[in-house]
């Protein structure tokens, strides 16, 4: 078996022979062999635009607008079922570019934006949605973009230090309407009925990264396949009663085998009454179905057909009618007093949203009064790690601007004097380097921005400038690339607010 998986493969890798046997059964002996070679390809690179920040004047631009943002020497061809995702030549240095600390795109794998197809085909309306195993956050930047307005998205991630890294991306993503929280899913327990849209890509035994990281086949067996599915399920059972009636439940994996994919879904069928939901897919992408004999509509992605990584989905209902939640009743917490807010913080936003000013850990921040009720229903219960727009912290008498106000859509445009920086500069910026500003710039805060895009807050004290992005955050390779990495073309100025 094992034999006939590496054929014709000039340093085949050494796939585990039941890995092998277990793929026959489901692709059989030519696909198992296509399967084998596509692993030991050259993953595809590919990027999801961040289009709000990239919107000139305000405006989305159309499709032919976004391919235009993207460097011609990248070559980028389109991610047939993205509408901002596009495949890139080669693997540029993203680490080394500006604009991807800046929000400006994130790298994601290509057949995970699947996601959009199922978004756009079954959420009509606004919504309260979690990502419940968000980390990096790769699904939670695309459900921002994706949810109609007026949708709120809770991202969770239980590790906290991969939560720290999800939180890192959603703040330069740069949204407002965006909770991050580091919860296992018990820790739902008691919000029933509160989402309407629950994406679970759930931990798996990682078959679909097996040429990313050899360290995944090494660490592959049946036995943790075994353990892989019955954690799944556990994950299901603890969340599925904060699915409202009528929800939709979005499931998936980057594996290859039945007991992680079809197997669960035909689990919630049972267990639930789950409803499992059709999604039209053109033939011309290559998506495959379900290989199990069940018909369920699940879209699999395998790298020897599609261009991409492993990856499964399937979308299922909660059976019931739609209804309003009940109302939430909070945990008894101890009443604080909130001191009233400087008022030089509100012209910092743009005036289009109504926000209410609260002083979480000496540091202001601004939360869309929509959301205040789930905001404190969700501070009860959960660990709160990120939430609205973090506006400000308190230094003794000083307000320091904080970096997620630099990132955020909702920034007005002329809250700050804005300083345009070179690629050295940008880069020695990330690296939490020292900066020097040209004269002339006022002291206080400054923004500094890399070709119209905001990199974060210097302050400039006159004979030098603190730089304060945030270390933790920082590049830590000191290499320099000659020439920057041409991914998007140079950017048009910041739409005015």
């Amino acid at each position: 078996m094992k034999e006939n998986c590496a054929k014709n493969m000039e340093k085949p890798l050494e796939l585990p022979e039941s890995f092998c046997r277990e793929t026959e059964k489901l692709l059989g002996e030519e696909g198992c062999r296509l399967l084998a070679e596509s692993l030991h390809a050259e993953t595809p690179a590919s990027i999801r635009l961040n289009v709000k920040k990239l919107a000139a004047n305000g405006k989305t631009p159309g499709h032919a607008g976004i391919i235009s943002l993207l460097a011609p020497q990248q070559q980028a061809t389109p991610v047939p079922w993205c509408g901002n995702g596009f495949y890139l030549k080669g693997k540029p240095a993203f680490t080394f570019d500006p604009l991807f600390h800046a929000g400006c795109y994130y790298v994601q794998e290509a057949s995970s934006m699947f996601l959009e197809q199922i978004i756009g085909q079954f959420v009509t309306g606004p919504c309260i949605a979690l990502d419940l195993c968000a980390a990096p956050g790769g699904k939670s930047t695309h459900l921002h973009a994706l949810l109609p307005e007026g949708s709120l998205l809770v991202s969770n991630e239980i590790v906290p230090q991969r939560a720290q890294i999800l939180k890192e991306n959603l703040v330069k993503w740069g949204d407002k309407d965006t909770i991050v929280t580091q919860n296992a899913p018990t820790d739902f327990h008691g919000l029933a009925g509160m989402f309407q849209l629950i994406a679970a890509d759930v931990p798996c035994s990682g078959e679909g990264m097996f040429r990313k990281d050899p360290k995944a086949i090494q660490e592959w067996s049946m036995d943790n396949v075994k353990l892989c599915c019955a954690r799944q399920r556990e994950i299901i059972r603890d969340i599925w009663e904060c699915l409202r009636p009528g929800g939709i439940f979005v499931y998936s994996t980057c594996t290859f085998n039945a007991a992680e994919n079809e197997d669960n879904v035909a689990w919630m069928q049972q267990t639930f009454g789950a409803e499992p939901l059709g999604i039209h897919v053109p033939g011309t992408w290559n998506v495959t179905r379900d290989l199990t004999g069940r018909q369920l509509p699940a879209c699999r992605f395998l790298p020897h057909r599609t261009k991409g990584e492993g990856f499964f989905i399937c979308a299922l209902r909660k059976p019931g009618e739609a209804t309003a939640p009940a109302p939430l009743k909070a945990k008894k917490q101890k009443e604080k007093n909130t001191p009233n807010a400087p008022g030089m913080l509100r012209s910092w936003l743009r005036p289009a949203t109504q926000y209410s000013l609260r002083l979480v850990q000496n540091t202001w921040t601004a939360l869309p009064k929509a959301w205040e009720p789930i905001f404190d229903n969700l501070q009860a219960r959960l660990k709160i790690l990120h939430a609205g727009i973090p506006l400000a912290m308190e230094k003794g008498k000083e307000l320091v601007p904080a970096h997620a106000l630099a990132m955020s859509n909702e920034r007005h445009h002329n809250a700050f004097p804005a300083c345009e920086v070179d690629y050295p500069t940008a880069i020695a910026y990330l690296r939490h380097e020292a900066v020097a500003l040209p004269q002339g710039m006022p002291k206080g805060y400054i923004l500094l921005t890399y070709q119209e895009m905001p990199l974060g807050f210097a302050k400039n004290v006159g004979n030098r400038a603190n730089n304060l992005y945030p270390n933790e955050w920082r590049i830590l390779s000191t290499f320099l690339p000659e020439e920057p990495p041409s991914i998007l073309k140079r950017l048009p100025p910041c739409p005015e607010s």
